[in-house]
């Protein structure tokens, strides 16, 4: 009998709500499943995908996961892995210099066998290039008498599925007897052509949406027998502390305190969701309670309805994008630096896809004209001759910023995208000047990369955003996508 784990979906480097703490919580949740692995005595750690939440993961993460894979491979577990969104790029791949060093191997079309089993991958591919796939694998070697396919995506017949799953199995050379998945940090389980498919779900709490306990399968292969997929959960993940509160007329933040403190908080998340009625709840309150209590975070997702306006209050304040717009004017920007202005302050562009964008657009610009940075010449917004992209910001056309987005309409997967808020935030604190020499040509040489931080139950908002707006799920219970996290 052959015995692996098939975990995926470790998001490393993710440093949710912005919080050290919870990034040292992604590495240390793939550390346990690597300490299971070893003292269970498996025959391999099956790895579905998103080992890192971001295709630049730095140092101090790529020491830790360094450190894991060699007591992995000191202990004759070997670390088969495919490439998922978050981390993948053009060329080579941090899991092709794992196997440089030989603690890893890229699973692909040639089978790898374990014990009885043939083991191939399928790196994530694109939906916009996933038509021109052909599944053609190696054939199956003698004396194996199992076959699975290790893959990345969204896979039908799972919820918020974008990935043909029966073409697969119809195309395909090679006869599966199961499928395992990584992206959708939701456990799960299904057949489909006599082929069971299964998704391990995340080993962390990518999203406020993902209340269930994290764990991975472990999935058992045994001669003339149907595979055996079992679930185990990782006991030392960060405790969530999920607060739901119903109000009643004329209820307000005493109520909302006064369910918080019912609550052990010490060392954890803590979400609080409101519903109901009630009197308008300033979140501060709130999250000051929960961390005065020893919470590690704390965040608040309001859900209801309420009046844009105050009880017989009026406030007015000065248009904040006027005042930006004539700043601007003010400094002397060339239009190609206006145009990348507008670009950041664009409120239609996830937060997640802003440093990509630039610096595909810096690119462009200065392949076009080299000069296109530099200042432009002294004048007034009311010359005649004056039409500068700041001028135009208030009455943009529809159209036009309709082309911009144009250019990574391919690369990004709708709106479970827009809520990565803090995974913006997390990479602009250690990449915050655009460095177009140091920028890799693959993230932005033919967009695929923008798919990294597109949904994957993968990517995307802090937990208070994302339960606001419902982002499309694939994570986990309500299927949160990756690229929505927090």
């Amino acid at each position: 009998m052959t015995r692996v784990i098939h975990t995926g979906d470790t998001h490393i480097g993710y440093q949710q709500y912005n919080s050290p703490e919870r990034r040292r919580d992604f590495l240390e949740a793939f550390r346990s499943v690597a300490k299971d692995a070893i003292e269970g005595d498996v025959d391999a750690v099956i790895h579905a995908g998103d080992l890192f939440h971001d295709r630049r993961p730095n140092l101090v993460d790529l020491q830790g996961t360094v450190e894991i894979l060699r007591s992995l491979e000191d202990a004759d577990v070997p670390f088969l892995a495919v490439v998922g969104n978050h981390e993948g790029k053009r060329d080579a791949q941090w899991l092709d210099l794992f196997a440089d060093l030989g603690l890893a191997t890229r699973l692909g079309a040639e089978p790898y066998v374990l014990g009885d089993v043939a083991l191939y991958g399928l790196d994530f591919v694109p939906r916009s290039r996933r038509e021109d796939l052909e599944y053609e694998f190696a054939p199956i070697p003698d004396g194996a008498g199992h076959a699975a396919l290790v893959s990345h995506g969204l896979f039908e017949p799972f919820p918020h599925a974008d990935w043909d799953t029966e073409r697969l199995l119809t195309e395909s050379t090679v006869e599966f007897d199961a499928v395992l998945l990584g992206d959708n940090h939701h456990p799960d389980t299904a057949e489909l052509r006599e082929t069971w498919l299964t998704y391990c779900g995340s080993t962390e709490r990518a999203s406020a949406s993902e209340r269930e306990d994290r764990g991975y399968n472990l999935v058992a292969f045994e001669p003339g027998e149907e595979p055996a997929i079992r679930r185990r959960g990782i006991e030392s993940t960060r405790k969530f502390v999920f607060v739901d509160v119903e109000l009643a007329e004329g209820e307000g933040v005493d109520r909302v305190q006064e369910r918080v403190r019912q609550h052990d908080l010490e060392d954890a998340v803590v979400v609080v969701t409101i519903e109901g009625e009630g009197k308008p709840i300033a979140p501060a309150a709130v999250e000051e309670l929960a961390v005065d209590r020893d919470a590690l975070v704390a965040r608040v997702n309001d859900r209801r309805e309420l009046p844009d306006e105050g009880e017989g209050v009026s406030v007015s304040f000065a248009n904040p994008d006027d005042a930006v717009r004539e700043r601007v004017r003010e400094l002397g920007l060339s239009d190609a630096a206006l145009e990348i202005d507008r670009t950041v302050r664009d409120d239609d562009l996830a937060d997640a896809n802003v440093r990509e964008r630039v610096e595909r657009r810096t690119r462009e610009l200065l392949e076009d004209d080299k000069t296109a940075f530099e200042p432009a010449p002294d004048r007034e917004p009311g010359d005649e001759d004056v039409s500068t992209v700041a001028d135009q910001l208030t009455d943009a056309d529809d159209s036009e910023v309709a082309d911009v987005q144009a250019n990574d309409a391919g690369t990004t997967d709708s709106a479970a995208e827009a809520s990565a808020d803090e995974s913006a935030t997390d990479d602009s604190s250690a990449d915050s000047e655009i460095d177009v020499a140091a920028a890799s040509a693959d993230d932005a040489a033919d967009g695929d990369g923008a798919e990294a931080d597109r949904p994957s139950t993968d990517e995307t908002a802090d937990a208070d955003s994302e339960d606001q707006t419902q982002s499309k799920p694939s994570s986990d219970g309500e299927y949160a996508s990756l690229g929505d996290f927090e």
